[in-house]
């Protein structure tokens, strides 16, 4: 006979809490500021796994043109974009003498390497083929990555969404490389245009993708504010320049988006 399902057994907390394992040792215990950076980290992790979730849900709703759980979706994920940005006050309470107490001891592991951010990137659409060359062959997640890397984003459904409510779009978008970034067109711009003066769900759907894309800056630039306040100027753990590389990714994923903004 089975045993009865339990919060802990359903939650699998036995596995879940041991798997925080601080690298710090020395005569006195592990350093105190280490389980809360493991944990927060984790715990990243596991909302960009729900993220990759609901944007799979996001693109299929945009193919089958339901526009009320389009908004719903979109909702929820910016819901977690706040939530994991709101974890950066907490491992701001970690002063640089705490974080460099071991610091160290991470070697050449750094969040540069989360293969299920990139995904995420992937995904919305901002792809480069060079971040594959970061991921060896026999890592398992870099099979997944490459899946994403192949296919359409978000955006390509979206373009999709647009047909389906009547909009002729250009053939260079309809046709258009999904292994490319995105890049802006005046043409698909007097689409979107006139989708915001006379189409209110269409508007409503691109401002909730506009969500999303500001949602995703907010926490890429809190995340450059977090390392130069813990870290400053010196590279990261991965090897990569920083905050310096960091800053360089405060870029929008729907340019076309932003762009209409000074034509309405």
């Amino acid at each position: 006979m089975s045993q009865a399902l339990t919060y802990t057994s359903y939650l699998r907390l036995n596995e879940l809490l041991d798997l925080q394992t601080p690298r710090s040792a020395g005569l006195h215990g592990p350093e105190h500021d280490e389980l809360l950076f493991i944990v927060t980290h984790q715990v990243y992790e596991l909302w960009f796994k729900v993220l990759l979730h609901e944007l799979d849900a996001l693109k299929e709703h945009l193919n089958t043109n339901e526009t009320a759980r389009i908004l719903h979706t979109s909702s929820r994920i910016l819901k977690i974009l706040k939530t994991i940005v709101a974890q950066i006050d907490v491992l701001e309470t970690m002063t640089p003498l705490e974080f460099n107490a071991f610091r160290s001891l991470l070697g050449s592991a750094s969040g540069f390497q989360s293969s299920q951010f990139r995904e995420i990137e992937f995904v919305l659409g901002y792809k480069r083929e060079a971040i594959l060359h970061h991921y060896p062959d026999e890592m398992a997640s870099k099979k997944g990555l490459e899946e994403r890397y192949q296919q359409p984003a978000v955006w390509d459904a979206f373009l999709h969404y647009l047909t389906l409510n009547g909009y002729t779009l250009p053939e260079e978008q309809l046709q258009r490389d999904v292994k490319e970034s995105l890049k802006p067109s005046e043409q698909l711009q007097a689409l979107l245009i006139e989708a915001y003066r006379y189409n209110a769900e269409v508007r409503n759907v691109c401002e909730r993708l506009l969500d999303i894309d500001e949602g995703l800056q907010e926490w890429r630039y809190r995340h450059v504010k977090m390392v130069e306040r813990t870290i400053g100027q010196k590279p990261g753990t991965g090897g990569s320049t920083g905050s310096r590389y960091l800053s360089t990714t405060l870029r929008p994923i729907f340019p076309d988006l932003w762009a209409i903004r000074s034509q309405l």
